[in-house]
Formats: structure tokens, sequence, C-alpha cells
């Protein structure tokens, strides 16, 4: 049996038309007329008459077949119509009913104004019509429209050039590594023939790698800035289509864009959205993605890197990536953009601030020691922060204490001035917090005590100790991290050895200090027990890391035991150095509840200063 499997092939369009006008013509014969007739009613002869007697009849036409005539009823005038008979009288009867005997029936139009309303018009709508919802209907689904379902392979991507970017390196502050290996870059578009002569060839790609809001997007536009090129800007979420090749042809024509443009820069924004690693497993080995991965790769091959066409990624989780994508040849260079350092936190805090009006008693290496960690995102929310609070104040700029505030704000949030403690749980506050800043001063090796508060915030904190160091710490030792762990564990402390209870307020001191205990035994390898042996591994660096165990179930069980027997042990240290300097306990925390907020220096003060007892023993003296 042969069976033919050909597709039929698409109707023409003047099929359309034709039953489009088909249909137009079956209304104007069937439907119209039938309505029109609607319009007049039929009624026999012997109503006419009557109505005629009884001089309802206001108008009548007689003609050759009917009679047409118009009857009054319910304050309306309504247009009949009857037969007509042989009727000798019927002029007289109206002339002494007083009807008008004038024209009445319907008129028939012209046959040309008919064709033209019945059917020209209609038919010019319909097209007309037909058209402008076609067109609205594919703009609708992308055909004309970025990023549309229907776009079919346009790659959509933003293109900035020297007018609108206005972004260079001087704008970028605390990332001088990666500001220097994109400098090569801008270089080579500049100046491409003192590469060529030594024979030397450009990489074709870059990858931006750091944790978010480290300035990888803002890195990209700034060297685009430099080398005064057309920049193509995409996110590697925008290839991801509905439809299955859709991706790859974005891909395609994102290229050819590019190389029509060169020298120019194109740039992928989160490229771990198209570029994970192919498992080659299961069902997902042909997927959407994976297509336009592929792509990716052979476009990367294919074009020639002389034109002076550079490919920029960012990503903040390259262990995600495909290792075909990070060979030699497509993204040869991989540039860390990490977490400022003082130094860089200081400089970027003094290029946001250029955008504010700022008081000059502003100290920023003060505000860049306070803000340890912070990302260029999170300082220039700082900044913003602090002109915002200023304004709140009423006043014209802002202030060091601003941007203290400010650092608090991103922290541990707003103030929560709705929140009221009780007597009872302010003072538990107050013992908590003091309980920290004293365990942490009595230590060697401990930062400093910056600020202590019992103010509300509204992260969920009712107070919080605030340690600055004066120094950058880029490696920490094993007394170093204990003396962490006893100083998360000191607020608890001072709750048991003053009130011989507990609350829970020290949750998340909890939280911290099993994670550092963990981090010692597990990785870190401070244990006599597992000596250097890895029990954790960890992945996701840029991303808060995630942690798996990689060994028996055993081991487990003896490491989270090793874990309570260090938390332990540095837990009752903190209650000895309590206990020790019981006295500096009720005379700080008293004074923290009677201030609420109390500075480093203040607490210092307080510390160092002989006892009440000895103090006014020595004045009676």
């Amino acid at each position: 049996m042969n069976v033919d499997n050909k597709k039929p092939g698409k109707r023409p369009l003047y099929v359309y038309y034709f039953i489009a006008i088909a249909v137009i013509f079956l209304i104007n014969l069937l439907v119209l007329p039938t309505f029109q007739e609607r319009s007049v009613e039929k009624t026999d002869y012997s109503t006419f008459l009557s109505n005629v007697d009884r001089g309802n009849v206001s108008k009548a036409e007689v003609q050759e077949d009917y009679i047409y005539y118009e009857v009054r009823k319910n304050g309306k005038d309504t247009l009949c119509k009857t037969v007509r008979m042989e009727d000798p009288d019927l002029v007289d009867r109206l002339y002494e009913a007083g009807t008008k005997m004038e024209a009445v029936a319907p008129q028939k139009q012209s046959i040309f104004l008919s064709l033209i309303a019945g059917y020209v018009i209609p038919i010019v709508i319909f097209i007309l019509l037909g058209r402008w919802l076609s067109k609205k209907m594919m703009k609708s689904m992308g055909s004309g429209g970025p990023g549309g379902m229907m776009s079919f392979g346009k790659s959509n991507a933003k293109v900035y050039v020297k007018s609108s970017t206005g972004i260079k390196f001087a704008d970028v502050a605390g990332e001088d590594e990666a500001k220097e290996l994109l400098t090569e870059i801008v270089d080579y578009l500049h100046n491409p023939q003192k590469y060529t002569e030594i024979g030397a060839s450009m990489p074709k790609g870059a990858l931006l790698v750091g944790p978010p809001g480290t300035g990888k997007t803002l890195l990209a536009k700034a060297v685009a800035g430099e080398a005064e090129v057309p920049f193509f800007s995409i996110s590697g979420s925008e290839f991801v289509e509905m439809f299955v090749g859709m991706g790859a042809a974005k891909v395609r024509d994102l290229f050819q864009q590019a190389n029509e443009k060169a020298p120019c820069i194109v740039f992928i924004d989160e490229i771990d959205t198209i570029g994970k690693k192919r498992d080659g497993g299961g069902y997902s080995g042909n997927d959407e993605r994976e297509q336009t991965l592929n792509q990716l790769l052979t476009e990367m091959d294919g074009f020639d890197g002389s034109k002076g066409v550079v490919i920029l990624a960012a990503t903040n989780r390259p262990d995600s990536l495909d290792p075909a994508l990070l060979r030699p040849g497509r993204f040869d260079r991989r540039i860390p953009v990490e977490l400022p350092d003082l130094q860089g936190r200081e400089e970027i805090l003094k290029v946001h601030a250029k955008k504010i009006k700022i008081a000059d008693t502003v100290r920023f290496d003060s505000i860049a020691k306070a803000a340890a960690g912070a990302s260029g995102a999170e300082l220039a929310n700082i900044v913003n922060e602090a002109a915002l609070r200023a304004v709140r104040d009423g006043r014209k700029f802002a202030t060091q204490a601003d941007f203290e505030e400010s650092i608090e704000v991103v922290i541990a949030g707003y103030q929560k001035k709705n929140r009221v403690l009780s007597n009872k749980e302010k003072l538990i506050v107050s013992y908590h917090e003091i309980g920290h800043a004293l365990v942490a001063a009595r230590q060697t090796d401990s930062a400093p005590v910056h600020k202590i508060t019992i103010i509300p915030r509204t992260s969920g904190a009712l107070g919080y100790t605030m340690q600055v160091d004066e120094k950058e710490h880029f490696l920490m030792s094993r007394e170093e991290l204990e003396n962490k762990i006893a100083t998360f564990t000191g607020g608890r402390a001072a709750e048991e050895l003053i009130f011989h209870s507990i609350t829970t307020g020290a949750a998340n001191d909890i939280e911290q200090a099993t994670k550092i205990a963990r981090a010692m035994i597990s990785r870190y390898g401070m244990s006599d027990e597992f000596d250097m042996v890895a029990m954790e591994s960890m992945g996701n660096q840029y991303l808060g890391g995630d942690s798996s165990l990689s060994c028996s179930f055993e081991t487990q069980t003896l490491l989270d035991k090793k874990v309570v027997e260090l938390v332990r042990r540095q837990h009752e240290k903190a209650l000895q150095i309590l206990q020790d300097n019981i006295g500096k306990l009720h005379e700080l925390a008293k004074y923290l509840y009677e201030q609420e907020t109390i500075t480093g220096d203040e607490f210092m003060r307080i510390l160092n200063a002989p006892p009440l007892e000895i103090q006014e023993k020595t004045e009676e003296i």
C-alpha cells in the first residue's frame, strides 16, 4: 500500500479573499433584504379600511399592486403594507378621512449605490481590518518587537555607541587588577597593528568572574567607553526561547551583527544561563539550552578575532560553566572581579560621593573600615542612604554620622521605632550585647568594639555589637577563630550568669558560632583527630557557598561531636571571662540600658576605669 506523505501546500491568499467576497454576497442577497422587509408591517385590506375609517391613517400611497400607509400606534408612526383591491370609493374614503396621499413606500436605491454600499465598501473594510489585525497580532507575538516569540532568531541585543555609554575606567574604582587586564583589550582595539606586527593575537573572549554587585557589567561598559566602539549587550536569559532552535538562531544573528560592525564588543551577561555543563545523559542531551550552547561554541570558533570583535561575559557561577566554553580559543582570559579591599572600598565611596553633597569632615577611611566585606553595589547604596538620611533630617549635606548610620541600615536594617521593648526585655538585651562586647574586649587578637546598641532593627535583631578591625585580615589563625566563637557565645553566657535563664535572642549567634566551628574542623584542618583531611567541600563560592560532606556516616557523627565540644569549650571560656569581670558587666549593662546606644570609645573608657566601689573609697580618702 503506497501512502503519499506529502504535506498539503498552503492555500494562496486569493482563496481567502474569494471566501470573504462570497460571504458578503450571501449576506447582501439573503440577510439584508430580510431585515429591510421586516421594517414594513404587512396587513390585510379590511384592517387598512378600518384604520382609514377611524382616522388613524395619516399618509397613504396607492401603487399598482400594493398600498403603503402610515398608522399611528402607541404614539409612533408605523409603515404598513396591504394588497390593493378593486375599490372605486377608495380615494373618496381617504379624502374624507383627511389622509394625505403622498409617497410613503421605501424608495429603492440605485444599482450603482447598492453595489458600492453593499459590496465594495464592506470588502475594502474587510481587507483593511484583516491587514491591521494581522499586523497587530504579529507585533504582539513579537514579529517586530524585541524578545517576541515570533522574532525568528533576532538577537535583540542592545547596542550602545560612544554617545550613550559615557562610562570610562575612571568611573570604576576598587578593581585595579581587572582594569589592568581589560586595558590591554582596549589598546588592541585602538592599535591592532602593534600586536599583529609581532604575531600576537588578542584573546577572543574574556570572562568576568566575581560575586554579585562587584561591577562586572560596569567594567564591560567601561571597556566599550574607553575603546569608543559599538557595544552589544545581551543577557543569557534572552537566548532562552519557547521554540526549539530559536536560541541558536539568536546566537547566529548576534555574531553576524558583530561582524558587520567590527571592531566592537559583545557582552553576554549571566552567561551561566546558557553555558551550564552538559550532562549528556537522560533526556536533556538535545534540549534548547544545549543547542544554544553548541551554537555559541561554534560561533566563537568560527569568527575571526583579528577583525576586532571581542567577546566579554560575566557570571557569578563559574563552577557551573561547561569546560568547552572555558578552553583557550574561546574564553581565553578569566578576569576575577572580587570584593574590594580596604583601599578599594575607600575609592569606591569617593567615586559615589561625588554625586552627592557631603560635609568636609567626612572620613572615608573609617567608613571603609566599618563596611568590611561590602561590594561596590552595597557601597553605592550606603552613600545613597546617607544622602536620604540627610534629607530626612532637613540638612543640605551628608555628615559622618549619616554614613555610619547608613552602614548599620545596610547591615542590620532600619530602626524599628514602633517596637517598644518592656523593661525586662530591654535589660536582658543590654546584658546580652555587653556580654558580646566584654568577651571580645578581654581577649587578644579580637577586633575592637565600634558600637553597641539595643535599638531594634527591621532585620529582626533587638540589638547588636559592631566590631571593626583596624587592618584587613586575609588569614585567620586557629586562636582568632576560637575567639570569634567565644564572642558569639558571650551574649548567651551573660544571660545565664545574670538571669539564670536563657532566651531566643541568641539564635543568630548560635548559627554563626556553629558555622565557624564546623568549618574549622571539616575544611580548615584545625583538629587533632582529622588533621589535614577535608571532610567538606564548598561549591558556588560567589553565592554564599553550598557545602557538601564527603565522609562516612561514622565520621559525620564524630565530626558533629567535635563541633559540639569546640563550641562548648568556648562557651565556658566566655562564662569565665564574664565571671571575672562581673562588676564591669553590671556597670556597662546599666549604662547601655540608660543610653540605648554607646560608642566603642565610651565602652573602653568605662571598661578601663577603676571599679565604682574602689573609686568611691579613694575619693573618701
